[in-house]
């Protein structure tokens, strides 16, 4: 793979995850509904993870059926509460028994996050294993990973694509099933399920793509 190839597919990784992150905070049509919000996921989805593409269209086109009130509300139910949570977006729920949050696993999160240099903000008032959060994180190393790369410094490139493997193995694929599965379960909106879809198909080609090492440029 070229240099130049190596750190386009890096940025496009990286924005998948971003943009899939800001499908999990509440929704905003405005946002979802712009001219390049869309466009711009499939794009990228099609580059890199073409089998997630067909699921991204099915939220685009679902995501005109529903209002904004109607889509926050299946948010709440699904993600916020304040009755019982269909799909609790917390890692700890999954990996450490009992549907418990702010569990072991958490803390270890929080941890992965304070040896790559990072802290939440002050005034950010959600977990650290958050779904949003965790795919936000895994964005910054990809940004981190294409920076090296551009910058010709393979070696911190490929330690950066080595913590994506081991935060995605150790941190978000052991959960994401579980996590996607309930979503499905909890909800009929064409939207959310879709979602959940889309998703899983990223997280699950990544993690075999990282596993064999071709997004690191030699």
């Amino acid at each position: 793979m070229e240099l130049d190839d190596s750190v386009s597919i890096a940025r496009t990784r990286e924005e998948c995850y971003r943009l899939l992150a800001a499908c999990f905070y509440l929704p905003e049509k405005e946002i979802l509904d712009a001219d390049n919000f869309f466009p711009a996921l499939s794009s990228h989805l099609a580059r890199t993870f073409p089998s997630a593409t067909r699921f991204s269209d099915r939220m685009r086109e679902s995501l005109a059926v529903y209002s904004e009130e109607e889509l926050a509300v299946e948010y709440s139910k699904l993600f916020v509460g304040p009755f019982e949570l269909k799909a609790p977006p917390y890692g700890s729920v999954y990996l450490d028994g009992n549907r418990t949050v702010m569990g072991a696993s958490t803390g270890d999160v929080h941890q992965f996050y304070l040896s790559c240099g990072l802290k939440l903000a002050d005034d950010f008032h959600e977990l650290p294993d958050h779904i949003a959060v965790e795919l936000e994180f895994m964005s910054y190393l990809i940004h981190q990973q294409s920076a090296a790369t551009a910058a010709g410094n393979v070696k911190e490139a490929e330690r950066f694509a080595r913590l994506q493997e081991k935060f995605l193995e150790k941190y978000l694929v052991p959960w994401l099933g579980g996590f996607c599965s309930a979503i499905r379960e909890g909800c009929d909106n064409q939207f959310y399920r879709a979602l959940a879809d889309t998703l899983e198909a990223v997280a699950q080609h990544d993690h075999a793509r990282l596993a064999s090492g071709t997004t690191v440029h030699h």
